[in-house]
């Protein structure tokens, strides 16, 4: 009949380690996702039915189709209509690769000084001749529905046609995305109002303008270490001082080290990505998720939570926002679509709980009026009712990328090397040797038309040297594959070591 041990006696890390077991379907999912990894499923081959795998494993239709679900985001299976789910062919054994170490910035805050990073940033935001892992997405890259975007554009244009020659008068954006975003919200656990929304011109945009609302040049904002350069960049450019908390590579940033960071430091906000933060691809559990809103409103410190990334992980209950446990109206929650949907209709979101009023009127003082074609043509993007299957396709070419590019790490980068495994995502986190110099490599790869973010831009310190993010979301073919062979090509010769050439082995969980 079917190759599935009894019902669930794999035992999880968690409760290996004593803590609180995953949702029974994560467990289904990981008992699937080993018999895949060891090979007793092959690439190709159809997996038990949903209803067989139920019956052998002792839950429920629904469950299973859950269990389903998370294979195909994890790249692991896809399904065929009419015929059932089979292991994707694409799918690789995976290997036994140590995750970064938990950061440990210094207990002090930071000014930014941006000629520290100026050269490299201009070098970033070039996206190299052979191929760039800096973190665009250009239009080849396949992982979009183009046709679909240009028809929801072009049908916003004809019936809002006059739009294009008057000023949008409505400070927090039309009313038809407000609505569209919250509606989207319930799936992050999220009861929003459409009236409490601003649209604005990106995400981070968002951010900026939550910061405005609630902090005065010189204050002091925490945030996770390493953290994405974007933040670093409006932090100095509002005279704010940076505060790095330690994170994990799994489970994000530490909450004791924040709290004590709170009874220490004059902190004034916080200012994180609990769902995959961005380089880490770190995942905050839902317990940690409730503990930091509970901890910040006992001592009156606003939260701006970024959410840019919670749909990558559809159907996975760690998707479910920390504005979920919010009672108090004091997070402020920032989200896109661009990571999701429309990478180039820069279009961003916020609920700014007790601050809503003074976020809309900074928006309106900066003049940052968003436009009503792409306001209305993403509102019917996202009412279309295909947005999360969309999402799941990409989820599963997303995890394809990550595994292929750890297989092409394996084989080609330092001997020693830790890379990050994010549950979902387009971007690693590397740590090499520590006396490797990522700029050097940068500057050496950048002559060959290669890019990549060295880890020096992650931080408002001088930590991460060693260490470096790349980004899949650009074309992903032969000549990307061997433009990220090349990189660690180069690595090795900094280091004067061998390639790691790890031997395919099962999963390890760090």
């Amino acid at each position: 009949m079917s190759a599935l041990p009894p019902p669930l006696v794999l035992r999880t890390h968690h409760e290996a380690a004593g803590e609180r077991a995953p949702p029974l379907y994560q467990r289904v999912a990981q008992t699937l996702a080993q018999l895949i990894h060891s090979g007793t499923f092959k690439a190709g081959q159809r997996l038990p039915s949903v209803r067989e795998t139920a019956l052998a494993q002792g839950v429920s239709i629904s469950t299973t189709l859950q269990a389903y679900r998370q294979l195909e985001e994890q790249g692991l299976a896809q399904a065929k209509p009419k015929a059932g789910y089979f292991v994707r062919a694409a799918v690789r054994t995976a290997l036994r690769i140590p995750q970064p170490s938990p950061s440990a910035p210094p207990q002090r805050s930071f000014s930014l000084e941006r000629h520290s990073r100026s050269e490299s940033f201009a070098l970033l935001y070039q996206p190299g001749d052979r191929a760039s892992f800096g973190g665009f997405t250009p239009q080849s890259s396949g992982l979009f529905d183009e046709q679909r975007l240009r028809v929801a554009v072009g049908r916003a244009a004809r019936v809002h046609r006059r739009s294009l020659t008057e000023y949008n008068k409505a400070d927090t954006g039309r009313l038809s995305l407000r609505q569209a975003v919250a509606r989207r919200a319930l799936h992050m656990g999220c009861a929003l109002d459409a009236d409490d929304i601003v649209i604005t011109a990106s995400c981070t945009q968002a951010v900026s303008l939550c910061l405005r609302a609630v902090t005065s040049p010189g204050d002091v904002v925490a945030l996770e270490s390493p953290t994405f350069f974007g933040y670093l960049d409006l932090l100095e450019s509002q005279g704010l001082r940076a505060l790095e908390i330690p994170s994990h590579p799994r489970t994000g940033m530490s909450l004791p080290a924040l709290e004590l960071a709170l009874d220490t430091q004059p902190i004034k906000a916080v200012l994180t990505t609990p769902t995959l933060s961005n380089p880490l691809g770190a995942v905050m559990p839902l317990a940690a998720k409730q503990r930091l809103v509970r901890l910040l409103a006992e001592r009156g410190v606003p939260l701006i939570e970024d959410v840019v990334f919670n749909d990558l992980l559809a159907g996975d209950e760690r998707r479910k926002a920390a504005k979920s446990f919010d009672s108090g109206r004091g997070v402020m929650v920032c989200g896109s679509f661009a990571k999701t949907l429309v990478p180039g209709m820069r279009l961003g979101w916020v609920e700014g709980g007790r601050w809503r009023d003074t976020i809309a009127i900074h928006k309106r003082l900066q003049g940052a009026a968003t436009n009503v074609v792409l306001e209305e043509a993403l509102a019917d993007l996202l009412t279309q009712g295909s947005y999360e299957a969309h999402v799941r396709r990409l989820t599963a070419q997303q995890a394809v990328r990550r595994a292929e590019a750890r297989q092409i790490i394996a084989r080609h980068f330092p001997k020693g090397i830790r890379v990050s495994n994010p549950p979902s995502g387009d971007t690693l986190w590397l740590e090499l040797d520590p006396a490797m110099d990522s700029m050097a490599l940068f500057h050496q790869c950048a002559a060959e038309g290669i890019t990549f973010g060295p880890g020096q831009l992650f931080t408002a310190t001088d930590r991460y040297r060693h260490c470096l993010r790349l980004s899949f979301s650009g074309p992903w073919d032969n000549n990307a594959q061997g433009a990220l062979a090349r990189i660690g090509e180069l690595a090795c010769a900094l280091t004067g070591g061998p390639a790691l050439r790890l031997a395919a082995a099962t999963p390890q969980h760090d």
